[in-house]
């Protein structure tokens, strides 16, 4: 392995070494993008804007506390997708799918809420504060307000014009195995520990049927998913403990994920404690209880594994906290635009 890599260096013009080199001009780019971001960043534009945004998020949350998971949810997708450039609130036209139309984020929710948060600060900031930067910010207050952590959020992210369905196969599959997950954080800058770590924000939410499906249900015959008289094929993923494996059958009764009433049915990823930010869902996952392939497959892994096991100890929740916290300011930093690059929508749902 030494061998080749010294050989592909002496490569001056090959095309490997100019792969290389464009990657590392690609990163230095994004880390310069990143190192412009500043808490302060509208001190003297709109001084208001955490307040407002605060404000209105504590608002929403209070009188829809399952809202906390999906403005978390809309950042995280947000940011994976061609970075953090709030593209995944651009509506389709009609020549383009835009990322919010993909099946991957076919259960999105809270667009409403962001655009209500956006005319807020249109209102006090005229053409000032982007979408991207609000969707970092609503994150931020929706985990504090579940009773998770805060931290600072670096501000000047511009918003992206182009949004495209076609690339959501950046998106963590919920269906990869632990190798897959690693290789998809580390697309994107982040590693081992920032996987175990944010995978904790399933402590919050629910996941829809179709997203589980096949651990319950295995492989349906194509009789079956074409509506005709084949037969599931019922075996359980031995990874999910039977127990819960049955109770999940119970509400989850397609198998196919193609029944209406499975794609309306949802689970809670943290039996018990969906809307509260704490420690709990690594306890589930520990018990073979992880209700996602992706987060079972946290035990499958050496380092994943043995985060697993301490935050399911109950010993290293302060601990947890500043490791979400310090994971969250990573990914918020993921291929943004900054300076001249992009534009402040006015609306976060159209490009101006």
């Amino acid at each position: 392995m030494a061998a080749a890599a010294t050989t592909s260096i002496r490569m001056m013009g090959s095309p490997a070494l100019v792969a290389v080199l464009v990657v590392v001009i690609l990163c230095r780019s994004a880390a310069g993008a990143a190192a412009q971001l500043d808490v302060a960043y509208y001190n003297k534009t709109c001084p208001a804007v955490e307040q407002i945004v605060r404000a209105e998020t504590t608002r929403i949350v209070r009188a829809s506390p399952d809202l906390a998971a999906a403005f978390l949810r809309l950042h995280y997708h947000d940011c994976f997708v061609q970075g953090c450039d709030a593209s995944v609130l651009l509506d389709s036209t009609a020549d383009n799918t835009a990322e919010k139309d993909s099946i991957p984020n076919g259960s999105l929710r809270g667009f409403d809420s962001v655009a209500g948060v956006k005319a807020k600060l249109e209102a006090a900031c005229p053409g000032v504060v982007s979408c991207a930067d609000i969707l970092a910010l609503m994150a931020r207050d929706a985990v504090a307000l579940a009773r998770g952590p805060s931290w600072p959020v670096a501000l000047g992210r511009r918003d992206g014009r182009n949004s495209s369905a076609a690339n959501c196969g950046e998106l963590p599959p919920l269906q990869g195995d632990v190798n897959l997950m690693v290789e998809a954080f580390a697309a994107k800058g982040l590693d081992v520990k920032d996987l175990a770590v944010l995978s904790g924000a399933h402590t919050l939410g629910k996941a829809h049927c179709p997203s589980f499906s096949d651990r319950l249900y295995g492989a349906v015959s194509s009789a079956a998913a074409g509506g005709g008289n084949g037969s599931k094929n019922c075996t359980t993923d031995p990874a999910l403990d039977a127990r819960y494996a049955y109770r999940l059958r119970m509400r989850c009764t397609g198998g196919a994920g193609n029944d209406a009433a499975d794609n309306a049915t949802a689970a809670e990823l943290d039996p018990g404690s969906c809307v509260t930010f704490d420690t709990s869902f690594y306890r589930h996952v520990a018990r073979r209880r992880g209700l996602l392939r992706s987060d079972a497959s946290l035990l499958d892994h050496r380092y994943t594994r043995a985060y697993v096991l301490q935050a399911a100890s109950g010993r290293y929740d302060g601990h947890f906290f500043d490791d979400f916290a310090k994971s969250m300011v990573k990914m918020a930093a993921i291929g943004v635009l900054t300076g001249d690059q992009g534009e402040i929508r006015k609306q976060c749902n159209v490009v101006n």
